[in-house]
């Protein structure tokens, strides 16, 4: 186990459970702190929470609060999401130097959004996420589930472990600022190459993409067939004309392909100086090709012609997905809280031909109190 016996202190919400979980996995000893009663247990808690232990602290105690102390002093991690200031940090490295703090919040710990509170729906919009994703004349959407969580999640778990490296050469913990907006941006890291190459902006294009023409002219990027959509663009470059080349010979095959498309010579195929009216021409035919197939049938022949192009996995696709199963991905978590067995992703790498393990089951509130608090000092 990559991280073990380092311990880590969880007192997260639901925008900071996904941190504690990537430790969880990498073999870390995550302990959820939870309040009276327990946190509100639903499927995100289950599968976001799953590998860690439970306590029950009334951190509004003093009793609550010299234990959560106690336990501080002798872990590696603590990671947080409560509003800026609540936790002072410089005060927990005095109790603990090597203690490497990780605050995860909306917007960071300063600057003028610092207090402010957001959902996804909030984050996702600040950071600048949802105005690429829609329709060209519609509103700005967001993705239907929401995202920001797993986004700070990954990078807050990043950079846990950045500082502890730096605390295996210095000796010293410090202190992690995660802002969820930031972390989003990463979503959004093509953009600036727009303006970089073509001094283009990226506008929402809905199913299509801009940018690669000098034109202004957009391409289909998702097309309907017979039992969902089709990830497929006309490329350039080395892999994009064989691409283009496979797809009309398939065509041809079928009986699809144009004369017009078969005396195209796509050895020396650009797209960058397209106009509209040619990326037409070329995608009416394609568009009623792809059309009549399905999702395995495009990808079963994309693969065998080394073409570009996918299909878009619905939640059930990805769930029946051949590859994750032969690479064993998915397993068993049981749900403390109701009994019930649920299928869950499990760990999310491979380390020297074995899949790191995940959390067999989320915990029942407080079901480490016993071992966790009623240990004897020298082993908490």
């Amino acid at each position: 186990m990559l991280l073990a016996p380092h311990r880590v202190l969880d007192l997260t919400g639901p925008l900071g459970y996904v941190c504690g979980k990537v430790l969880a996995d990498l073999g870390a000893d995550v302990v959820k702190i939870e309040p009276p009663g327990g946190d509100a247990r639903d499927l995100y808690w289950v599968a976001s929470n799953a590998g860690k232990r439970s306590v029950v602290i009334d951190l509004d105690s003093e009793e609550g609060r010299a234990t959560l102390r106690r336990l501080i002093a002798k872990a590696d991690f603590l990671i947080e999401s409560y509003k800026p200031g609540t936790l002072d940090h410089q005060n927990l490295h005095k109790l603990n130097p090597r203690l490497i703090m990780v605050s995860i919040t909306p917007f960071g710990q300063t600057g003028p959004y610092a207090n402010y509170q957001a959902s996804d729906l909030e984050i996702m919009a600040l950071s600048g996420a949802m105005s690429l994703a829609g329709e060209e004349d519609g509103e700005p959407m967001r993705v239907s589930a929401p995202q920001a969580a797993w986004w700070v999640g990954v990078e807050a778990a990043m950079g846990a472990l950045t500082a502890l490296e730096w605390r295996a050469n210095s000796g010293k913990g410090q202190h992690v600022d995660v802002s969820a907006q930031a972390a989003v941006l990463s979503a959004i890291a093509h953009a600036p190459a727009f303006w970089d190459v073509n001094r283009i902006n990226p506008l929402r294009a809905g199913i299509y993409v801009t940018g690669r023409s000098v034109t202004g002219a957009k391409m289909t990027a998702l097309w309907p067939c017979r039992d969902g959509w089709i990830n497929f663009i006309i490329y350039g470059g080395t892999a994009g004309r064989h691409t283009n080349q496979q797809l009309v010979a398939w065509m041809d095959e079928k009986g699809f392909a144009l004369d017009s498309l078969k005396a195209i010579d796509w050895s020396t195929f650009t797209v960058t100086s397209l106009t509209q009216q040619d990326v037409d021409r070329l995608e009416k035919p394609i568009g009623a090709f792809l059309a009549t197939l399905t999702k395995q049938e495009f990808l079963e022949a994309a693969l065998q012609r080394e073409m570009l192009g996918y299909p878009v996995s619905t939640v059930a696709d990805i769930f029946k997905d051949r590859q994750l199963a032969a690479r064993a991905f998915w397993s068993e978590v049981l749900d403390a809280t109701t009994g019930s067995t649920i299928k869950a992703p499990g760990g999310f790498a491979i380390v020297n031909g074995s899949r790191i393990p995940a959390g067999p089951r989320a915990p029942r509130a407080g079901e480490h109190n016993d071992e966790i608090l009623m240990a004897k000092e020298g082993s908490v």
